[in-house]
């Protein structure tokens, strides 16, 4: 067999667009054929795939799946919306989640993993784009488990079970009754869904958003010309107000917005017949942090107008 030479990798990669373990792969199948590797990778679907990895895919599907005291939540993207109603793609989306299930954090480790029916995660994502004909990824997945209790889910914009735009798992910890915990749990999963939360409590806020919030409080205190002292004590005032506005426990609660979160947690407990604790929480928004790309349609069509 040839011996498999860097420059034979970079040839392979450049004509296909597939990944550089994937090209080596290629050629070790086929001996170091160049056109054998490419349509190798084109069998694979990783060559089709790779063509399409440039086009920005913000769209898409969030899953959740249960078993017990322990929840996944995935997003899988596409280019367009009208891909997350493929059968095929919510399938693809279904099936990734139930195998996150006995994964942990890791995205890479997924995108290995086996996947229901033969190969990896990864493959599975590729066929799927050679056979839809758009660019997807797996772009991140979570966990969540408590040792005792449940961990809840609510999807928002359900597509179909267990997938839509906005997925959240809650888990409270407790030795109470399991159905009270599950229909609690959902509920808070419905607030933190249309809230979106900064974090758990004061604690959980990333402190550089503290001192971003404490600086505006700040100047504008100074602006009012008090002392120093009087100062402080309205920067604390404003900042504890701050914290009542983004964390979890001190929200009002969207069910009933006469207690907060924290409240409402803890007169559940009389129902599910022990002391209750609300350990964490995810929310997953679909397409969150990707930058879309925006385009002026009728600019286009005047530039065009204007060449032609």
């Amino acid at each position: 067999m040839a011996a498999i030479t860097a420059s034979m990798v970079s040839e392979l990669r450049q004509s296909t667009g597939a990944g550089m373990m994937d090209c080596k792969a290629a050629l070790v199948e086929t001996g170091g054929d160049i056109e054998a590797a490419v349509d190798w990778l084109r069998k694979k679907g990783l060559a089709k795939a790779a063509k399409k990895a440039g086009r920005v895919a913000a769209e898409g599907l969030v899953g959740v799946a249960l078993a017990g005291t322990k929840g996944v939540v995935v997003e899988v993207n596409s280019e367009t919306d009208f891909v997350a109603r493929n059968d095929q793609f919510q399938k693809l989306v279904t099936d990734i989640s139930k195998v996150a299930l006995a994964g942990g954090n890791d995205v890479e480790a997924l995108k290995n993993a086996a996947y229901p029916g033969g190969g990896t995660v990864s493959e599975a994502v590729a066929n799927a784009v050679a056979t839809v004909g758009e660019n997807m990824t797996l772009r991140r997945v979570a966990t969540l488990e408590v040792s005792k209790g449940v961990v809840s889910s609510y999807i928002h914009n359900q597509v179909v079970e267990g997938l839509g735009k906005i997925g959240v798992l809650v888990a409270l910890e407790s030795e109470g009754n399991a159905e009270a915990l599950a229909a609690l749990g959902r509920q808070v999963a419905m607030h933190i869904a249309a809230t979106n939360p900064a974090g758990l409590d004061a604690t959980s806020i990333d402190p550089v958003v503290v001192e971003r919030e404490r600086a505006v409080l700040t100047e504008k205190a100074q602006a009012s010309g008090k002392p120093a002292n009087v100062i402080e004590k309205i920067v604390e005032s404003g900042l504890k107000t701050f914290f009542k506005e983004v964390t979890l426990v001190d929200q009002p609660f969207v069910h009933d917005s006469s207690k907060t979160v924290l409240q409402a947690v803890n007169e559940a407990a009389k129902t599910a017949g022990a002391p209750i604790t609300l350990k964490g929480y995810i929310r997953y928004g679909l397409g969150e942090g990707i930058e879309k790309e925006t385009s002026d349609f009728a600019a286009e069509v005047a530039a065009a107008v204007g060449g032609a």
